[in-house]
């Protein structure tokens, strides 16, 4: 899901990548810089730089993650939920966010 961010930050718009282990989601956002840098914040709270937004795309499907954005119905089923038992978690903080990227199919990880 593609986030506008404040006109005042650096990050132009924020992604939300995810993977699934069995009844267990795992979050990715993926976050692109006005100079055409990315990030990714991970589920074990870490922040990777990348020198563009297509090599972060890159690492995040190499691990096996999907857009959520890209997500129909079909494609969730077939790992296994539904598309309206989750959205992406929300926090204040990347530190508050850090427990949340991670989320059991019918309740928390």
């Amino acid at each position: 899901m593609k986030e506008p961010r404040d006109p005042a930050s650096p990050a132009v718009y924020d992604e939300w990548w995810l993977a699934t282990l069995g009844r267990t989601v795992v979050w990715a956002r993926l976050r692109i810089r006005a100079g055409g840098t990315a990030e990714v914040f991970d589920s074990d709270g870490n922040t990777l730089s990348y020198d563009t937004e297509d090599s972060a795309r890159g690492a995040l499907l190499d691990a096996g993650f999907v857009a959520y954005d890209g997500l129909d119905g079909e494609d969730a089923l077939e790992r296994g939920f539904a598309l309206d038992e989750l959205a992406p978690p929300r926090a204040d903080s990347d530190e508050q966010l850090r427990p949340r990227m991670m989320q059991r199919l019918g309740g928390r990880a």
